[in-house]
């Protein structure tokens, strides 16, 4: 039983023009800085530093955006070599094989699917705070899941359900509702950024490394969620209407874009407040009304939904697309991957998966989650960093429009440095994401490696 076979295309079998081309690099930066954009800036950046990091979480963001920066490199160079719209998935299948595929894509469904039910739930919280401002009241036990002692989490939900619905209804009217939101958060990011700078004040950056060096690489651990996103531009590889240049364009300018804005905004957050205040779930709105500026802060709470919400519309497009590359390779029923000829999108993923998104986001507590999202997709990182190198010596032939620089130096700075990461990670962390491997291991051997095209091929 050869478990290992590999293929180079992860669609070789499925290209006439199902999805339908329509995405520029504008389009693709845009879709990284929505997904990268949301729960990172708006409420992680509060948590670590009053938890981890204190002032020296700007060090934490440009850790993780370093690490984040040596996989985009290698991210980059498979998405424009090869076709598929399954992000890492499609890359394992052409580096290291099926069964590594099918791991790294559970790792993924785990990583999109769950790293959108958090963003879910945060966006509650910001949402209930404008209703607040209006004088509104919503019952406590339609805010809170069982867990946290409520019932469900409806605006939750009902969130989920209605961003399922714009995706399945077009990939491109999905990219202008996200090109809306993305230009109304960063204008609300400039406004924080004008309003704070006024008000720094130097000593609260004092000690600016209360927790030392391993809080500070605990907080780049934590934060890591605030760079999801940028790999979900490579799920749209099918969507692109220049691949082969646009997707490294897309992938590398919005990583980098947001790089800079994370790091400006937490410096300017722990100059304008002490990082102690700074653990609540709306950290950037209650510094600034902590100043007394209501309106800024009433502005900024919009704009953190807005963030949240193309955070939660673009994971949710990973991980539709994702789903639909294992479908399409008979990993999964095919049928679920069947392509709306009206709307282009394979509707049956997107609102399946939105279904059961939906519930988790009502009924799970955001804190049991955040951190499984990111042990599942720094191993997605590490195998697309050692499958630049192994592709490097299978498929020399391969065309390459982009290269990862000083190859295999900089794939390998991506493996080490997504390990740490990794390694600083809590030890409840990896049993449940060993958990969740072994459940997918199960799948694999009584389904998929049955099923799936290449066992039909023989």
């Amino acid at each position: 039983m050869n478990i290992f076979r590999t293929k180079i295309s992860a669609h070789t079998i499925n290209e006439h023009g199902e999805l339908k081309r329509c995405l520029s690099a504008f389009d693709l930066i845009l879709l990284g800085i929505g997904a990268i954009i949301g729960a990172g800036i708006f409420v992680l950046t509060g948590i670590a530093s009053a938890t981890k990091a204190g002032p020296a979480i700007v060090l934490s963001y440009a850790v993780a955006g370093i690490a984040c920066s040596f996989a985009a490199l290698s991210y980059a160079e498979l998405s424009a070599s090869i076709k598929g719209s399954g992000s890492a998935y499609s890359y394992a299948y052409a580096g290291l094989g099926e069964i590594v595929a099918w791991i790294i894509g559970w790792d993924l469904v785990l990583e999109y699917g769950i790293g959108a039910c958090a963003i879910a739930i945060g966006w509650s919280g910001y949402v209930n705070d404008m209703f607040l401002s209006f004088g509104l009241n919503l019952p406590p036990d339609l805010l809170r899941s069982y867990g946290e002692g409520g019932f469900i989490n409806l605006p939750a939900t009902l969130i989920i359900l209605l961003l399922s619905t714009v995706l399945a209804i077009g990939v491109k009217q999905s990219a202008r509702f996200n090109t809306a939101i993305v230009f109304i958060k960063l204008t609300v990011i400039t406004v924080f950024i004008v309003s704070a700078v006024q008000d720094v004040k130097p000593a609260n950056w004092h000690p600016f490394m209360p927790f030392g060096w391993n809080g500070m690489i605990e907080g780049a651990a934590l934060v890591f969620f605030a760079f999801i996103g940028f790999d979900a531009v490579s799920t749209a590889a099918e969507e692109a209407k220049n691949p082969q240049k646009d997707l490294s364009i897309g992938t590398i300018g919005s990583l980098a874009i947001c790089t800079l804005i994370y790091i400006v905004v937490s410096g300017l957050l722990t100059g304008i407040v002490s990082y102690t205040t700074l653990n609540t779930q709306s950290p950037v709105a209650d510094a600034i009304l902590s100043l007394g500026h209501k309106v800024t802060a009433d502005v900024i709470a919009l704009g953190a939904v807005a963030g949240l919400t193309s955070g939660m519309l673009i994971f949710m497009f990973g991980l539709s697309r994702v789903l639909y590359s294992m479908a399409n390779d008979g990993l999964l029923p095919k049928q679920v991957s069947h392509v709306n000829p009206k709307t282009q999108t394979p509707v049956r993923i997107i609102l399946g998966s939105g279904v059961v998104l939906s519930v988790i986001a009502g009924f799970c507590p955001m804190k049991e989650v955040a951190e499984l999202v990111n042990i599942g997709t720094l191993a997605a990182f590490i195998i697309v960093c050692i499958s630049v190198i192994i592709l490097r010596y299978t498929k020399p032939d391969l065309p390459r429009p982009f290269k990862t620089p000083f190859c295999p130096i900089v794939p390998l700075l991506g493996v080490f440095s997504c390990g740490y990461l990794m390694i600083s990670l809590a030890a409840v962390t990896w049993v449940r994401f060993i958990i969740w491997t072994i459940i997918g291991l199960i799948v694999y051997c009584l389904y998929s490696h049955s099923h799936s095209n290449l066992a039909k091929k023989g």
